[in-house]
């Protein structure tokens, strides 16, 4: 289906927001606004419902699949000055949001973790969702490597995504799938998080969860 109306109701009555957010897995504002987005979802759970659909965004189309030493390749990216100013402030806004960011580990390409993300779609986005959460906590807070095969299975396993092993076997199993995503929903942006609410009203960012809820408002009223 190309769109979607501008309102649908659900079953409970409510009326029904839809997200699609482009992100990239190694992108910690991607996470931050993850989370602001479900403090203003959280608010606004007696008037709506809401359907989360993630998107790929390659940050780094070229990285290794072996990957690098993220603290190397960012002192390399930044400069050593710029660098640890960064690192401070993804530390104080993490901690804001009782987690606590880990530079350590490698980051590198980021297209199996796509392939997996886009196949959890189809069992639900709920699912989804809950392992999108499970890798950016491994990439952002666990110094894990989301390149890494096994890394990308215990994620699958832990919020239960069937076919995971079988889809990470065949390393071209769901690349055309991520192009046509991308084509889709991320060419014509510049950089991540990107929300776009109920096909309409676009948000980038890490933006405070006001700014979501003001959205929803506008969205609600569109399908008045």
């Amino acid at each position: 289906m190309e769109g979607c109306a501008k309102f649908m109701a659900s079953d409970t009555g409510k009326k029904l927001i839809q997200i699609d957010v482009s992100s990239d897995t190694v992108c910690p504002w991607c996470f931050v606004g993850k989370k602001n987005l479900e403090k203003a979802m959280e608010q606004s759970m007696g008037k709506f419902d809401f359907e989360v659909r993630w998107h790929p965004f390659f940050l780094n189309p070229d990285a290794p699949k072996e990957g690098v030493k993220k603290s190397d390749f960012f002192k390399m990216k930044f400069g050593p000055v710029q660098y640890e100013g960064a690192m401070s402030r993804m530390t104080e806004i993490f901690r804001g949001l009782g987690l606590e960011y880990d530079m350590s580990g490698l980051t590198g390409n980021t297209m199996d973790s796509h392939r997996l993300i886009t196949h959890a779609g189809h069992q639900g986005y709920d699912k989804q969702n809950a392992l999108v959460e499970e890798l950016f906590l491994n990439y952002h807070c666990q110094g894990k490597y989301i390149g890494d095969k096994q890394v990308l299975l215990d994620a699958a396993r832990k919020v239960g995504i069937e076919g995971a092993e079988e889809l990470l076997e065949d390393p071209t199993k769901g690349v055309h799938e991520v192009q046509e995503e991308l084509k889709k929903y991320s060419s014509d942006i510049s950089g991540v998080p990107h929300f776009v609410i109920n096909n309409k009203y676009q948000l980038s960012g890490g933006q405070p969860p006001n700014e979501f809820m003001r959205a929803f408002e506008m969205a609600a009223k569109d399908g008045a």
